[in-house]
């Protein structure tokens, strides 16, 4: 309901076939998202870090295809896009790597290859696991985490503003993202991302709530 939602308020779409979202998370409640993109009919795009997490939802029939390589992402993407099949694609990665090679398509070839976007990684607890940064792989991650949290959490910050930039790069040209009420927007804010609405005050964020404005 969520996506379908979104594409109707934002994109004016009833039918999301040829329509690409993209996020991250395939653990508890945000191993749904993959699910719920085909439900919808689009092709969804879902990066995870654990691969544990990720090999069980394929198992589990919630991904249609996984892959740890982004070229193929991208080409499955794009072929996806222009048949307008749905499509569930888990990506064994950081999603700030995807987002990061989301604006580097549109930069070299001027395509926006994405229409939806959002996050479910657990920024309630960004510094103690639920959030990973892109500077390190997975398993390095954790064994900073638990012999230097000091630095695990300035590079958790510094990934929250490279995640930022990325979004804030593709929404410039038309994409839509939202937050989906695990406390991106303001650990984001907090890291020192450009997260704060225009015009507005702090307490205000540039992208929506999935629970006001999408499904209220």
């Amino acid at each position: 309901l969520t996506v379908l939602n979104a594409g109707r308020r934002y994109l004016k779409a009833e039918d999301l076939s040829g329509k690409v979202f993209v996020t991250s998370g395939l653990g508890g409640m945000s191993g749904a998202q993959a699910k719920a993109a085909v439900i919808a009919g689009c092709v969804g795009i879902i990066a995870e870090v654990d691969e544990a997490a990720l090999l069980k939802r394929h198992k589990q029939g919630w991904l249609m295809e996984i892959s740890n390589n982004l070229d193929h992402c991208i080409a499955c993407l794009r072929e996806a896009r222009k048949n307008k099949t749905a499509l569930s694609l888990g990506y064994h990665g950081n999603v700030v790597d995807l987002w990061e090679r989301l604006v580097y398509e549109l930069d070299t070839t001027g395509e926006l290859l994405v229409d939806l976007g959002s996050d479910q990684t657990s920024c309630h607890n960004p510094f103690n696991g639920g959030y990973y940064p892109v500077q390190l792989g997975f398993e390095e991650a954790k064994q900073l985490l638990s012999t230097n949290p000091g630095k695990f959490r300035t590079f958790v910050q510094e990934s929250l503003k490279r995640h930022v930039a990325a979004i804030n790069r593709l929404a410039d040209k038309g994409m839509f993202f939202w937050d989906y009420g695990n406390a991106f927007l303001l650990e984001a804010q907090r890291a020192g991302a450009n997260v704060e609405k225009r015009g507005a005050n702090k307490t205000e964020f540039r992208y929506p709530s999935y629970v006001q404005h999408i499904m209220g």
